[in-house]
């Protein structure tokens, strides 16, 4: 029976050094770039990014989610509240968002 239990410590831990050793590799993370003025891409890109989510409609909804956030808080619902303030913080902040992070493909 105890040799039953060594291997099975055995594949648990053997397991887990894949798992580590999975997580460790790196990939080149590659950031989306503004597409060319005068694209389809670019039209695209400027309704839904510079109209819609750093315009006025973005900065309502981040508002929306703030205020929403605060009636769960109210309410005694933290964890959602802090998912909520979590968005809110995404759309007010987008312009940042945008800059820094852009979209990282792997």
């Amino acid at each position: 029976m105890k040799n039953m239990e060594q291997v099975t410590m055995a594949k648990k831990i053997t397991i887990m050094a894949m798992m580590t050793a999975a997580c460790l590799i790196t990939n080149n993370g590659l950031a989306m770039t503004v597409p060319a003025a005068g694209s389809f891409a670019y039209d695209l890109y400027d309704i839904g990014v510079n109209q819609i989510l750093l315009g006025p409609i973005g900065f309502v909804a981040g508002v929306a989610c703030m205020v929403f956030a605060g009636i769960l808080a109210i309410r005694q619902m933290i964890l959602p509240a802090a998912g909520v303030v979590l968005g809110g913080a995404f759309l007010l902040k987008a312009d940042s968002v945008v800059q820094t992070v852009g979209g990282t493909v792997c």
